[in-house]
């Protein structure tokens, strides 16, 4: 059965969507939902990070090889950015209670699951994918509180509370990365055709 791959178009319009919403956020006055939240500061750094991944592979992997790239980890990497700032344009992180700590679970689990299939398809033994894949995620979602805290938390309004959601997104995330650990587990013990298919299609 042959496999559906990923076009290049879309993580094109994944990082699209995301700056023309961040572009909103900073430079339409007005939008009360936006204030306080560093959105300058993400305009810049988004797009940056968002595109990070399709440049270190084409550094590290596209100059030397002939296989296409891996549009589909591309795209999982780049939708956790999509899904925060879609979050705040459409004012969920206020309206609704629980959506901050699904969008750290689910986000990690796109981000690392993404990262896992650029990262992870010779690694081996299979728990070792796992434990690389969690850590990494562990890691990232530290890096990320700590970019929070220090970009508007440290002298905004919820310095009151920020210790306990901190702890809470840092768990959260950490689990979406397990949880993407099983999934890139699985899709790199797949044969090679199929691994090759799996980071192409996302």
């Amino acid at each position: 059965m042959p496999v559906r791959r990923c076009p290049a178009w879309l993580p094109a319009l994944v990082l699209l969507l995301t700056v023309a919403q961040l572009a909103v956020a900073e430079w339409w006055p007005g939008i009360d939902r936006f204030a306080d939240k560093a959105f300058g500061a993400r305009l810049v750094a988004y797009p940056l990070l968002m595109l990070l991944a399709p440049a270190v592979w084409w550094v590290v992997a596209g100059r030397r090889r002939s296989e296409r790239p891996p549009y589909g980890a591309f795209t999982l990497v780049m939708l956790p950015f999509l899904v925060d700032v879609t979050g705040n344009s459409l004012d969920l992180y206020d309206a609704v209670v629980w959506w901050d700590d699904l969008n750290h679970f689910a986000n990690w689990l796109l981000l690392c699951a993404g990262l896992g299939l650029l990262l992870c398809g010779r690694v081996r033994p299979g728990w070792a994918v796992v434990l690389l894949v969690t850590g990494l995620g562990a890691a990232l979602a530290i890096g990320w509180e700590l970019g929070e805290w220090y970009t508007f938390i440290r002298h905004g309004t919820e310095l009151d509370t920020a210790y306990e959601d901190t702890l809470g997104d840092e768990a959260l995330g950490t689990l979406g990365a397990l949880v993407a650990g099983f999934v890139v587990r699985r899709a790199v013990s797949a044969p090679a055709g199929d691994r090759s298919a799996a980071a192409s299609s996302g």
